[in-house]
């Protein structure tokens, strides 16, 4: 059973998505040791970038990822910023909210934080360093934004330890798991909408074109504290995680990231979805990190195309 640590109380018999454990009861549920195994073209500029790497995470699975963040065809400065601890395994995106002042501060604040984590190879002693960081960055945000300059930003993260993931979360900033060619949402939004349906008072399809679909109910530094939603569960070889801003999963369907997950490696993926953004207007900062779990091999398939 895994549990929604931002829902005491509330969770999941079993996770929505195919898994080698069914775990027990508890806010981390224990694995099993053994793994199981417009149009236009985005160029490079100051505010777009993609890399790639590669890295054992156990003797089963290799790991590769790529990061890629663009200001977008509307905004006047990017207000996100994205993480790669590739020596831990920790991988962030933050989306600022305040003005580019603001909100830029906000988003670099909490990633700075993050990028001073030590190495950790217990997943759970990760999440609790990745916790206290983000706790700090809160504070900080918090007190700076009391001179007058409301700010703050979500986050979504992922860390990969020798069996399990683990997703956390602030606000509307998103992770999805591809596994088995089909694609789970690991967040939910924290934003009033979402609370309104979780409460009965709005459907699932009314939410999407509410007005205050972007409210946020739940970021970082806007409150004295703050509390990360997580879920924790097995990695399996041939998973692909996938974290984005708002700015991406607002303008890209489902449908279509499974595809682009399914044909392309890290960075054909994250160069193919920013121009799928690009060519529907671009309205908000994008940012996006794919991270691919590849079966270990005698001789490592390239994922980067």
């Amino acid at each position: 059973m895994i549990c929604r640590s931002d829902r005491p109380g509330t969770c999941w018999r079993r996770p929505p998505w195919p898994t080698a454990c069914g775990g027990r009861k508890g806010p981390t549920p224990t694995p099993p040791r053994e793994p199981s195994v417009d149009g236009r073209r985005p160029e490079p500029s100051s505010c777009m970038r993609a890399r790639t790497w590669r890295r054992p995470v156990s003797e089963n699975i290799r790991i590769q990822a790529a990061s890629l963040t663009h200001q977008g065809l509307v905004r006047k400065a990017n207000e996100d910023s994205i993480l790669q601890r590739d020596d831990i395994g920790l991988w962030i995106v933050a989306d600022g909210m305040g003005g580019h002042q603001g909100g830029k501060f906000a988003s670099s604040t909490v990633v700075e934080a993050l990028s001073g984590i030590e190495l950790d190879h217990d997943g759970e002693g990760l999440l609790s360093g990745v916790q206290r960081a983000v706790g700090a960055a809160n504070t900080a945000i918090y007190e700076a934004s009391q001179n007058g300059l409301r700010m703050g930003t979500t986050i979504v993260g992922l860390t990969l330890d020798d069996t399990c993931f683990t997703c956390f979360w602030a606000g509307d900033s998103r992770a999805y798991l591809l596994r088995d060619a089909k694609l789970y949402r690991l967040t939910k939004d924290h934003t009033r909408v979402q609370d309104m349906v979780d409460s009965g008072l709005l459907t699932s399809e009314e939410a999407a074109s509410h007005p205050m679909a972007h409210v946020l109910s739940r970021a970082i530094g806007v409150e004295e504290q703050v509390q990360l939603g997580t879920v924790r569960d097995v990695l399996l070889a041939n998973d692909v995680f996938f974290l984005c801003s708002d700015g991406v999963h607002g303008v890209v369907k489902d449908s279509e990231l499974t595809e682009t997950l399914l044909h392309r490696g890290p960075a054909g993926a994250c160069k193919e979805l920013l121009e799928l953004v690009l060519k529907r207007g671009a309205p908000d900062n994008a940012s996006m990190i794919v991270v691919a779990c590849q079966q270990a091999t005698a001789i490592a398939i390239p994922l980067d195309q």
